[in-house]
C-alpha cells in the first residue's frame, strides 16, 4: 500500500468526530494492506512507530528538503526507514539520522511529510486511539471485536493481533494464550468519592490498601524472573529486590499484579517520588538499592503452574494467590459488605500513609486494559492523572525554572487533550528542577515566556473542586490546583478523561 493511502485514511479519520466513521475509515483502510504491512500501518493509524525510541527530536526536524511532487512511499518502506533510524547509535549517529531524514521526507509529499513529522514526535492525534483501531481490526476482518480484544489482551501487540484477524480469521485470535514472560496490560480501577457509593456498586467486596508505590507485572517461568511496570517497559535489571521477592515463592511459573514501593524503617512509605527516582534511574543498581530499598507487595495473580486465573473470579484468584505468597509479602485486604467496616480500613490505610483503598468485586474476572467496575479506587480527596501541555518561565527564586504548568485532560473522542487551567503550586525545588529538563526535551516550540510540548509527562494533580469555566475550552477548570507527583511511570494515554472531570464537577455541585 502506498502510503498516501493511509494518510488520506488518517485525515478522513482526524477530519470526523463520529466514532463509527473513523472506524469504517480505518477499516477500509485496513483491507487494503498486505501481510507485512498491517503490524506497522496498525501502529501508525493507533498514534505511534512500532520502533521506539527512534532518537528523533523537534530539532531534528527543523531543515528539511521540501515535499516531493509525486506519492511513490509504500508502507513498508517508511517501516525499513524507521527501523533503520532506531538502530543508528554510537559515534557519527547523529549526522547519519540527519541523512536519513533527508532521504526519507524528501522523497514524501507534502501531506506525507505532515503525517511523518506528526508520527515521529508522537503528535498524531486523529482521534484513532487503540479502542478505534480494534473496532476497526474486527469491521475489517469481519470477526467479533471481543475476540479481537481478548487477542489483544493476552499478547499486547496489536499489530499481531490484526495480522492475525485479517488473515487467519477468528480461530487464530482464539489461540492466543496468556504467555509467561509476556506482559498484558494491567487491570484498571475506576474512581468513587467515598466508601459507601463504591461499596453500592459492588455488593460484598474484597477492600484493600491502596499502596503509594510503582504498579509492577511480575513474571517467573522456573529461574527467569521479569518485571514489567504498567506501561509494559520491562525493569528487571533496575529491580533485583522484586526478582528476590519472585524467586522465594514456592511456585515454579507464575504471573503477579503487585505494587513496589520504597518503604522507611518504620513500615510507612516514603514519598512516592523516591520511589519513582528509584525505579527510573538507570544508575548503578547496587548504589540505588542501598539507598532506597523497596519492598514488593502482591495482590493478584493471573497465572500460576500452568493454570491459567484470568478469567477465575476474584475470590478465586486470591485464594491461589494467598496459597503461593505469604501475608507479609500480600497487600492488606478485608471482605466486607459493612460500610462502617470499610471506612475504618480506610482509615488504618491512610493512618499508615497509604493513598487510600481499592474496593473489589469477588465475582469479575481479570479485566485486563479495562477501567471497569470491578474494581473502585477511593482516596479522601480530589486527584486526577492530566497532561501537561506547555509551562511557563517562573520569577523570583523560581527564575529559569519552568514553573506554571499547563495542564490538560484526555478526549477520547479526538485523541487530543482539554486544557483545564495552570498551577505552579505543590513543587519542590528538586521538582522543578526534573521538570525543567524534562519539559525542555519534550519541547515543541517556544516563546519569550512559555515552552509548549508534546503531550507525555503525566502529573498527578490534587484540587478541591472543579468550576465551571469560559475560560477554557472544557467549560471546566480545576479550584486550586497542585502538583503532587510526577508520573514518568504512566503513559498519556493513562491519563484521567474530560468526562471524569465533568464527572466531579457534577458530584460537588
Amino acid at each position: 500500500m502506498l502510503l498516501a493511502d493511509l494518510v488520506a485514511a488518517s485525515e478522513a479519520v482526524r477530519s470526523t468526530p463520529s466514532r463509527r466513521a473513523k472506524t469504517a475509515a480505518l477499516a477500509a483502510a485496513l483491507r487494503g494492506l498486505g501481510p507485512d504491512e498491517v503490524a506497522p500501518a496498525v501502529a501508525w493509524l493507533a498514534g505511534e512507530p512500532r520502533q521506539r525510541p527512534l532518537g528523533v527530536g523537534w530539532a531534528a526536524l527543523r531543515e528539511l528538503p521540501p515535499p516531493a511532487g509525486t506519492a511513490e512511499l509504500t508502507v513498508g518502506t517508511v517501516d525499513d526507514a524507521l527501523g533503520h533510524l532506531a538502530g543508528l547509535a554510537g559515534p557519527g549517529s547523529q549526522a547519519r539520522r540527519r541523512v536519513a531524514l533527508a532521504d526519507l521526507f524528501g522523497r514524501a509529499t507534502s501531506a506525507e511529510h505532515e503525517f511523518l513529522r506528526r508520527l515521529i514526535t508522537g503528535e498524531l492525534r486523529q482521534g484513532a486511539l487503540e479502542a478505534v483501531v480494534t473496532g476497526a481490526v474486527a469491521q475489517a476482518a469481519e470477526v467479533p471485536v471481543a475476540d479481537v480484544r481478548r487477542a489483544l489482551m493476552l499478547s499486547g501487540d496489536l499489530g499481531r493481533v490484526a495480522g492475525l484477524a485479517l488473515h487467519d480469521g477468528a480461530a487464530a485470535l482464539r489461540a492466543v494464550r496468556l504467555r509467561v514472560g509476556t506482559p498484558v496490560q494491567p487491570m484498571l480501577a475506576s474512581a468513587a468519592a467515598d466508601v459507601r457509593s463504591a461499596l453500592a456498586q459492588t455488593g460484598a467486596a474484597a477492600i484493600e490498601w491502596k499502596i503509594d508505590g510503582i504498579r509492577v507485572q511480575v513474571h517467573r517461568d522456573g529461574d527467569d524472573v521479569r518485571v514489567f511496570t504498567r506501561s509494559l517497559d520491562d525493569i528487571t535489571g533496575r529491580v533485583p529486590e522484586v526478582v528476590e521477592a519472585a524467586m522465594q515463592l514456592p511456585v515454579t511459573a507464575a504471573m503477579l499484579d503487585g505494587e513496589a514501593v520504597a518503604v522507611r524503617t518504620d513500615g510507612r512509605p516514603e514519598p512516592f517520588q523516591r520511589t519513582a527516582s528509584r525505579i527510573g534511574s538507570h544508575r548503578d543498581t547496587a548504589a540505588m538499592r542501598a539507598a532506597v530499598p523497596l519492598t514488593t507487595y502482591f495482590f493478584d495473580v493471573l497465572h500460576i503452574d500452568g493454570t491459567d486465573l484470568l478469567d477465575s473470579c476474584g475470590a478465586d484468584r486470591h485464594l491461589a494467590l494467598a496459597a503461593a505468597v505469604p501475608a507479609d509479602r500480600r497487600v492488606p485486604r478485608i471482605v466486607t459488605a459493612d460500610p462502617d467496616e470499610a471506612v475504618a480500613f480506610l482509615g488504618r490505610a491512610l493512618a499508615s500513609g497509604h493513598e487510600g483503598i481499592i474496593v473489589k468485586s469477588l465475582s469479575v474476572p481479570y479485566q485486563a486494559g479495562r477501567r471497569g467496575s470491578g474494581w473502585i479506587k477511593v482516596k479522601p480527596r480530589h486527584t486526577l492523572d492530566l497532561v501537561v501541555l506547555a509551562a511557563e518561565w517562573g520569577h523570583g527564586r523560581r527564575r529559569g525554572y519552568l514553573s506554571n504548568l499547563h495542564l490538560g485532560a484526555r478526549d477520547p473522542d479526538t485523541g487530543g487533550f482539554v486544557m483545564l487551567g495552570k498551577t505552579f503550586k505543590g513543587l519542590t525545588d528538586v521538582m522543578l528542577a526534573w521538570q525543567t529538563r524534562r519539559l525542555q526535551e519534550l519541547e515543541i516550540s517556544r516563546n519569550d515566556w512559555q515552552v509548549f510540548v508534546a503531550p507525555e509527562l503525566v502529573v498527578e494533580v490534587a484540587f478541591d473542586g472543579v468550576q465551571r469555566s469560559s475560560r477554557y475550552p472544557g467549560g471546566v477548570a480545576l479550584r486550586f490546583a497542585r502538583v503532587l507527583y510526577h508520573r514518568p511511570d504512566k503513559r498519556a494515554a493513562d491519563a484521567d478523561t474530560i468526562e471524569a472531570v465533568r464527572a466531579v464537577h457534577v458530584r460537588d455541585r
